[in-house]
């Protein structure tokens, strides 16, 4: 092959077929580089888009960084579906089939012990979200009748205050309840980790996110945990539970999934 060598995750050897038109970054299919006992999932990448330099670049494009997200996470979801992959950071590259030989002769261990450690696991997340406390009817009467006379300051000054005493119990009960939620999907899960919240601005999501959690599960138990989480959602104004997953067990990957970066 020519061309730089895209890795997109190390797993154990695997029977089952990916999709026959499985397509990864840079439109080229993924094969798989088996050395000492582990595969490397890689694909043919331009060396015009993915040397150190070039890569420096093409981060700061947002099309070429979705695109490429995209067709990397593709490949990691069809692994996921018939493997338990290790998913390396987006954009690792290597010079030539050697070069990931290498990486894998000199991590091996580490390799295997990670692998071990998530085989039959996945990743599943969980976020709450704080969203607008819901008007009172008096209240939504009173702003769809035009006022009568102007409010006076006082009244104004009420009002405000009125509101942010019922943003504040929200918060409270949204901190509340995403504690113990997490207390108990975390007993559930083998592992977990708690990731800073999102900003909505950035991730699009309505309400401000007040949990941003992940948890590895066996996938024997996976079922279960979803019906956990449906147990525990409550019923709260103002509170929103989100479940994601099934994923590859990405924040459990340790370093293997950090950010973006080329190896030579």
């Amino acid at each position: 092959m020519s061309g730089l060598r895209y890795v997109y995750a190390v797993c154990h050897p695997y029977e089952s077929p990916l999709q026959r038109q499985l397509s990864g970054v840079a439109g080229a299919p993924p094969k798989r580089l088996t050395h000492h006992g582990l595969v490397a999932v890689v694909s043919t990448v331009p060396e015009h888009e993915f040397t150190e330099e070039a890569l420096r670049a093409n981060l700061e494009d947002l099309d070429w960084l979705t695109a490429t997200a995209r067709a990397h996470q593709q490949v990691i979801d069809a692994l996921t579906a018939v493997t338990t992959p290790l998913p390396l950071r987006m954009a690792t590259v290597f010079r030539d089939d050697s070069g990931v030989r290498s990486m894998i002769e000199a991590r091996e261990e580490e390799l295997r012990r990670v692998l071990d450690r998530l085989a039959g696991r996945v990743e599943w997340g969980v976020k709450v979200y704080v969203e607008r406390p819901p008007e009172s009817s008096a209240e939504a009467e009173g702003a769809a009748r035009p006022a009568a006379k102007p409010v006076s300051g006082r009244d104004y000054l009420r009002r405000r205050r009125d509101q942010t005493r019922a943003h504040d119990d929200v918060w409270q009960r949204a901190s509340e309840f995403s504690e113990r939620l997490h207390g108990t999907l975390a007993a559930f899960a083998e592992d977990s980790r708690l990731h800073a919240p999102q900003n909505s601005a950035l991730s699009g999501a309505t309400g401000q996110n007040v949990l941003n959690a992940a948890y590895l599960v066996s996938r024997a138990d996976s079922e279960e945990f979803v019906e956990l989480v449906d147990r525990e959602k409550d019923d709260v104004p103002g509170i929103r539970v989100e479940l994601t997953g099934p994923w590859a067990a990405y924040s459990f990957a340790g370093e293997f999934a950090e950010d973006p970066g080329v190896e030579s």
